[in-house]
């Protein structure tokens, strides 16, 4: 008998997709049809996100069929949208305890259509491609509540949670594995211009309406915690709270991923 290393190891994200959708579906009859035309009836989740980003995203500038042909296509030639797609719905499920399943962040959570959408204008972004672009963050932002430039560089196993009011300037970048909750903005100090945004680390947790503003850099694995106003660098493994937001209490180490907001004692 050989050996399955597959064997105890979870499905992979669209599969295990699939599985919850057909459990939801049957669970749920009013949601059935909602759930087949989203995902069951795609044969692969490039083809269901780009079907299912399409329907949130329509207007009257351009309908579902147009759009989902720029996803589509994106999706076609560029597969690392794909993987961070999952990798997205991944932090999720791994960082939210409200949510049960691959389920909820794909059909429901805004944070994750809203990076997803990002995602798509950031391709376009780099085709030359700005007017479209920009439509896709107009439409973000109004659909979602998320307002994301186009140029913004965002790294992978990004969970953006409950998400309303995130704002993000043009020039700033986001690093792998990081948690940004909602009221949180990460933009310049004036009307300078040129690089004037921050550059977040990766694995760092920006808790609930913070304000990170300028050309700053925050370290791997910082928090920044809730309300806080930071106007300079942080340091790796950092905690900082405040107006203006200072180093409190000892070492924090991976903030984004145990979604803890306390802030240790001061020492």
């Amino acid at each position: 008998m050989v050996d399955n290393p597959d064997i105890g190891a979870p499905p992979p994200p669209w599969k295990r997709l699939r599985f919850e959708a057909r459990a939801a579906a049957a669970d749920e009859p009013t949601l059935s049809s909602y759930i087949d035309a989203a995902i069951l009836s795609h044969d692969t989740l490039c083809q269901a996100l780009a079907f299912h980003l399409a329907e949130k995203l329509a207007g009257p500038e351009m309908g579902a069929q147009q759009i989902r042909q720029v996803i589509a296509n994106a999706y076609d030639h560029e597969h690392a949208l794909v993987e961070a797609a999952e990798l997205d719905m991944q932090a999720v499920l791994e960082r939210d305890p409200a949510c049960r399943g691959l389920l909820q962040p794909f059909l429901f959570f805004k944070g994750y259509l809203a990076l997803q959408t990002q995602r798509i204008a950031n391709r376009l972004w780099r085709e030359g491609r700005e007017t479209l672009a920009f439509h896709f963050q107009s439409r973000a932002s109004e659909r979602f509540g998320v307002d994301i430039h186009p140029a913004v560089k965002m790294g992978v196993g990004v969970m953006l949670d409950h998400a309303t009011d995130i704002t993000i300037g043009e020039t700033a970048a986001v690093g792998d594995g990081c948690s940004i909750l909602q009221g949180v903005t990460l933009g310049g100090t004036g009307k300078e211009v040129g690089d004037r945004h921050p550059k977040i680390g990766k694995g760092v947790l920006v808790s609930v309406g913070a304000k990170v503003l300028g050309n700053i850099t925050i370290g791997d694995e910082a928090k920044i915690a809730a309300g806080s106003v930071v106007l300079k660098d942080v340091p790796p493994r950092t905690t900082v709270a405040g107006v203006p937001a200072r180093p409190v209490g000892g070492e924090s180490r991976a903030p984004a991923r145990n979604m803890d907001q306390t802030i240790p004692d001061a020492k």
